[in-house]
């Protein structure tokens, strides 16, 4: 993808933490997503920290993809098995389609470090012509996830906003 097309990508980033909405924990790995995909190329858009409330969720997504028109946006937090992760419950409520391989790429990289990668229950997938991608909460774990998947980003986005080129090079 050139460079001007990159910078055509706007991006948000979404922190799910009741701590955090709440003004007692820093955002680490959301202000790490944004210093992440603004070194690719990508124009941050919109950055929120909301609390971990399946409403709260649906309404911030939907009105990312459907008012903003956001290319990418990137969640952080709230996939995992505690009460209180519901954001795999609010991605099946927006998405029209998932794209497994991507949370897949995740849980396979993540492995590799920690067996606790087996507890993440985040997804991606796609709304209207929007990449929306589930990452767990820890830095840590942003950063391997990323770096997991973020060479994928540029072909995905391009295909979900109707490029018709060749998937495969010679």
């Amino acid at each position: 993808m050139d460079d001007n097309r990159r910078l055509a990508i706007t991006f948000g980033v979404v922190t799910m933490s009741d701590k955090g909405s709440r003004g007692e924990r820093e955002d680490t790995s959301g202000a790490y997503l944004q210093d992440a995909l603004a070194g690719k190329g990508y124009r941050l858009a919109h950055y929120s920290v909301i609390p971990d409330k399946k409403d709260v969720i649906i309404k911030t997504l939907t009105s990312l993809v459907d008012d903003e028109k956001l290319s990418l946006i990137v969640t952080t937090g709230g996939t995992g098995v505690a009460p209180t992760d519901v954001t795999p419950e609010a991605m099946v409520e927006i998405l029209d389609k998932e794209i497994p391989g991507i949370a897949e790429l995740m849980r396979l990289e993540s492995l590799k470090k920690t067996v606790h990668a087996a507890l993440s229950r985040g997804k991606a997938g796609i709304r209207k012509e929007t990449l929306i991608i589930n990452l767990p909460g820890s830095l840590k774990a942003v950063r391997e996830n990323l770096d997991a998947v973020i060479d994928v980003l540029d072909h995905a986005i391009e295909k979900i906003q109707g490029d018709e080129g060749d998937c495969g090079k010679l």
